[in-house]
């Protein structure tokens, strides 16, 4: 993973002692919160509901057992001893004191972790494949270029306010798992006739008030312009972008507005400019960043383990999370194990300090110290021996992260809703809960199989609900919850954006709704092996509608 130079630890150090003596003036009074609030969000402090919250950036989801460990001492320290993994790869806190925050802050720059860009109109977080560099169906690691689109974008004088904020996404497979479709640019590596690396590129993706799936700009993008054409993007989106409506500032509505062969033109016209200058990627760069992600020394073993083959014949909840949990590896005999921060009855994507310590102890045990954060909210150790996933299913097992249900219905995503957000209108945590308690037995969730289901609290869509095969959104009606459902939609490199079906449902009859839209799955499809979404592809949405409100 990429380590910290001289300008990266001086740039994080400086920026913290800034921040110190920003929030001292504030508390003496000395900056109104008006003043003060986009000093704060420069550094990742949210005012939320309740209190402040901090989210530290987790680039391209990456970490080492030194790094969880730190974040799982600031739970405890520092906060109330949790922290809530976010569909940015990042790491949430909600109840940091704020004359705390200096301290967390100057603790994670002793690690290589930091709060900025995490927040604002600026270039966020850069996420990516949380298997990258370990996957079998990989054609490259995309973390080398996040890592470069992370240095390029900090606080890039251009950039720092844009519209609005600013989201990528990379994946290095053509089984798309970073959602790149659904941001503002999606790069998706790919290779040319020649055998040569290079990226398709959508731009204009976005969820929120009005989702959007990003269009194609270009099939093929050397890896020498990736820099060039982004800042081309940017630059055009910079200049025409809206900031009379922040409701229309996203690049989207650019998009939307201009037309897509009208704005590939002028980002053309702009990447013209600027294509054989400094930013022109050196290949000699690019190979001494691609160093940094270099896999570890991996021993190539049998296909199969008899020690864990033998586990999964004899133990069913082993069986059922060696199904769901474990990903091919590229290297024969290993895998990649996600936890899943997922149990049932559980809030989603939360993990407590001493989970955290649990799952650095079993990186640097079995994991080569690699640990990656999913987009899914969910935790991966990327390189694993087949035959030591016994052991760490029991760790697991012993420290309540052993659920078996990655991909599966209770895997759910979910903001923190309500009971955290200033501007959710219903509470997101309290339906995951119930969901998954009612869909908990392992049994009955292997019968349903694939089925994404993804909830916000509010129009904002930060559960990415319109991309869930099943979405849940909560809004306020006269006082009262409701829930808006939403069928089709997907991630994925065949992204699409879920359909609503009809009138919402209270808080009292979401989680019925939801199973009675299982049940007519269950009844339409064609074979056990039909998913819910290629069922509802394929019977479109009458049926449905139907179960849920008849035929009246």
């Amino acid at each position: 993973m990429y380590r910290y130079d001289e300008f990266d630890q001086g740039f994080v150090t400086q920026r913290t002692e800034q921040f110190k003596d920003q929030v001292r003036r504030r508390l003496a009074g000395e900056l109104t919160e008006e003043e003060f609030k986009p000093l704060r969000l420069m550094n990742g402090l949210y005012l939320q509901l309740h209190a402040y919250m901090l989210r530290v950036a987790i680039p391209y989801g990456t970490l080492n057992g030194r790094q969880m460990r730190k974040l799982a001492h600031i739970a405890r320290t520092y906060d109330r001893g949790y922290g809530h993994f976010t569909t940015r790869q990042n790491i949430q806190y909600n109840w940091p004191k704020l004359e705390d925050t200096p301290a967390i802050l100057e603790e994670l720059a002793e690690v290589e972790m930091h709060a900025i860009q995490t927040s604002g109109n600026c270039i966020r977080n850069v996420t990516a494949d949380h298997f990258a560099g370990a996957a079998a169906d990989e054609i490259a690691d995309p973390r080398p270029y996040a890592e470069i689109l992370r240095q390029w974008s900090s606080l890039h004088p251009e950039f720092s306010f844009l519209p609005r904020k600013f989201k990528i996404a990379i994946t290095g497979a053509p089984h798309d798992r970073a959602a790149v479709q659904v941001h503002d640019i999606g790069l998706q590596l790919t290779r040319n006739e020649a055998d040569e690396i290079g990226f398709v590129v959508f731009v204009g993706g976005g969820l929120g008030r009005t989702p959007m799936i990003g269009r194609k700009v270009r099939d093929y993008l050397p890896e020498e312009d990736l820099l060039a054409y982004s800042e081309a993007i940017l630059r055009v989106y910079n200049r025409y972008g809206r900031r009379d409506n922040k409701y229309k500032a996203r690049i989207k509505i650019l998009v939307h507005e201009t037309g897509l062969e009208e704005l590939k033109a002028d980002i053309e016209a702009e990447f013209e400019k600027i294509r054989y200058g400094v930013l022109r990627l050196p290949e000699d760069e690019v190979r001494r960043i691609e160093a940094y992600f270099a896999p570890p020394p991996l021993e190539v073993l049998a296909d199969s383990d008899a020690g864990f083959e033998a586990r999964r014949g004899s133990d069913k909840d082993f069986a059922q999370f060696a199904f769901n949990n474990l990903n091919p590896h590229r290297v024969p005999g290993h895998t990649s194990l996600t936890i899943s921060m997922k149990p049932i009855g559980g809030v989603p994507g939360d993990a407590s300090d001493a989970q955290m310590d649990v799952i650095a102890d079993l990186a640097e045990r079995y994991g080569h110290d690699e640990i990656r954060i999913s987009h899914e909210q969910n935790v991966i150790l990327p390189h694993v021996k087949l035959s030591d996933v016994p052991e760490i299913f029991d760790v697991l097992v012993a420290n309540g992260m052993a659920e078996g249900n990655s991909g599966l219905i209770t895997d759910i995503i979910a903001c923190p809703g309500m009971d955290y957000c200033a501007l959710a209108t219903a509470r997101s945590i309290p339906v995951a809960q119930r969901i998954s308690e009612r869909f908990g037995n392992s049994d009955r969730q292997n019968q349903i199989g694939d089925l994404k289901i993804k909830i916000s609290g509010c129009i904002n869509a930060c559960g990415h609900h319109h991309v869930g095969h099943i979405g849940i959104l909560g809004l306020e009606k006269k006082g009262e919850e409701f829930y808006q459902i939403t069928l089709g939609g997907s991630a994925d490199e065949k992204s699409s954006i879920g359909q609503i079906v009809g009138r919402g449902f209270s808080s009292e009859t979401v989680v019925d709704a939801i199973e009675n839209l299982v049940d007519t799955y269950i009844g339409l499809r064609t074979s056990d092996e039909e998913s819910f979404l290629e069922a509802y592809r394929r019977v479109g949405d009458e049926p449905f509608k139907e179960a849920l409100y008849g035929t009246g």
